[in-house]
């Protein structure tokens, strides 16, 4: 993993817009993990990933009851909400390993893949874990594989 850094998210806007600084970033084969607990910003930041490769106003649901949510973009995106898995195998089995073949994979609730991720995804993954922080958030983010050398292009 790289050296985590920081960034204060005051408000939703801010949490889309860190989204949206890390999308053109993204390539085929890669993962992004969000952790954090409900109601931290989660979807807010995946939703801004999603609409800066896709449009400013795509439709863009938390996969919370359909798991997941599969978005034409370049690359094409999927965004994996895992909080309803039991076992780390049932990733596969929603296509999780189809979407790093054609795409990245945007994941909520990572932590149900179980304490070694890389064993699903590769080792090419930016993690993001956000907290409270007062009245806003804060962003930790870190990355392995390709994301090592491409934190330095993030503005974080």
């Amino acid at each position: 993993m790289s050296e985590a850094r920081e960034r204060v998210l005051p408000d939703a806007g801010a949490t889309a817009r860190l989204g949206a600084a890390i999308a053109p970033l993204l390539a085929p084969g890669e993962a992004v993990l969000l952790y954090g607990p409900l109601g931290m910003g989660k979807s807010t930041l995946a939703r801004g990933m999603i609409r800066a490769l896709t449009r400013p106003d795509e439709d863009v649901p938390s996969p919370t009851f359909t798991l997941v949510q599969f978005y034409e973009s370049d690359p094409p995106v999927a965004h994996f909400d895992l909080y309803r898995l039991t076992r780390p195998e049932e990733a596969s089995e929603i296509g999780l390993d189809e979407a790093l073949d054609h795409g990245c994979a945007i994941i909520e609730w990572p932590e149900r893949l179980g304490d070694d991720p890389a064993r699903w995804l590769g080792p090419d993954i930016l993690t993001v874990t956000l907290a409270e922080q007062g009245e806003g958030r804060v962003a930790t983010v870190s990355g392995a594989g390709a994301w090592k050398g491409k934190l330095r292009d993030l503005h974080v």
